[in-house]
C-alpha cells in the first residue's frame, strides 16, 4: 500500500518497529536511570513520577537525535571525552547513592492520599519539581554508557538506514524510551499503594546502594 508521498506502509513500518525493539532491548536492562523513575513514582507517586519520566524521555529523546546528527563519529576520535564522562558520571552517581542510603526519616513525599494533587504553586511544590528534574538528568545525561550506546550504538543504527528512512527508525527508538517510562510509573504508582512508609525508606536504600554500584563501576573503568 502506497502513500501519496510514494512511501508505502512497510517502507515506514520496518524502520520504525526496529527502531523499537532496538530501543526496548537497550533501555529494559536495569540502570540508574530506571531505578530513580521507579523509586520516584513509589516514594513519591505519579506526578513526581511523571517528573522524572518526562526529564529522562527528553534527555534521550536529545541523545537520539544528536546520534542521528553523526555525533558517535566524533566520540569516536576524542577518548578523552569518554574518560571526563567516566568521571563526571562517578562523581554524580555518587552523591545521588550516598544521599538515598542516608534517608532515614518517613514520609518525606506527600501525602500518600494527596497523589494527584502534589503540584501546587508553592515553594516547597517548585522545590521538589526543581530537584527531581536536576536529579533526572544527572542519572540521564550523568551516566556515560547511557551517552555512549544511546549517541554511538543507536547513531551508528540511524545511520545504516538509507536517508528517507531514518527519522522513521529515530521515531522508534524514541517511542520505546517515552513508553517504558510510562510503564515504570504506573508500575512505581501500582506499588506506592502495596508498601508502608517504612518499606519506601528501604527501597530508597536499596536505590542508593545500586546507584553506588554503578558509580565504581565507572569509576574503575575510569581509572584502568
Amino acid at each position: 500500500m502506497m502513500s501519496k508521498s510514494g512511501i508505502s506502509m512497510f517502507d515506514w513500518a520496518w524502520p520504525y518497529f526496529s527502531g523499537l525493539l532496538l530501543g526496548l532491548g537497550m533501555i529494559l536492562p536495569i540502570g540508574p536511570q530506571n531505578i530513580f523513575i521507579l523509586t520516584q513514582s513509589i516514594a513519591g507517586g505519579p506526578l513526581r513520577g511523571l517528573t522524572a519520566a518526562v526529564t529522562a524521555g527528553f534527555c534521550d529523546s536529545t541523545l537520539i537525535i544528536i546520534g542521528a546528527a553523526g555525533l558517535s563519529q566524533v566520540l569516536a576520535k576524542l577518548p578523552w571525552l569518554e574518560k571526563g564522562l567516566l568521571w563526571a558520571g562517578f562523581i554524580f552517581l555518587l552523591y545521588l547513592g550516598l544521599s538515598a542510603l542516608r534517608r532515614e526519616e518517613v514520609g518525606q513525599f506527600a501525602s500518600r492520599n494527596s497523589n494527584w494533587q502534589e503540584l501546587s504553586p508553592t515553594a516547597a511544590s517548585r522545590s521538589w519539581v526543581f530537584a527531581v528534574i536536576i536529579k533526572g538528568i544527572g542519572v540521564s545525561w550523568g551516566n556515560p554508557h547511557a551517552i555512549l550506546d544511546t549517541v554511538g550504538i543507536l547513531g551508528a543504527a540511524i545511520a545504516a538506514y538509507p536517508p528517507q528512512s531514518r527519522s522513521i527508525f529515530a521515531t522508534g527508538t524514541v517511542t520505546a524510551s517515552w513508553l517504558f517510562f510510562f510503564v515504570l510509573v504506573l508500575i512505581g504508582s501500582w506499588l506506592r499503594r502495596k508498601v508502608s512508609p517504612q518499606t519506601e525508606v528501604w527501597i530508597s536504600r536499596f536505590s542508593g546502594a545500586i546507584m553506588l554500584f554503578f558509580a565504581l563501576l565507572l569509576g574503575y573503568e575510569a581509572v584502568k
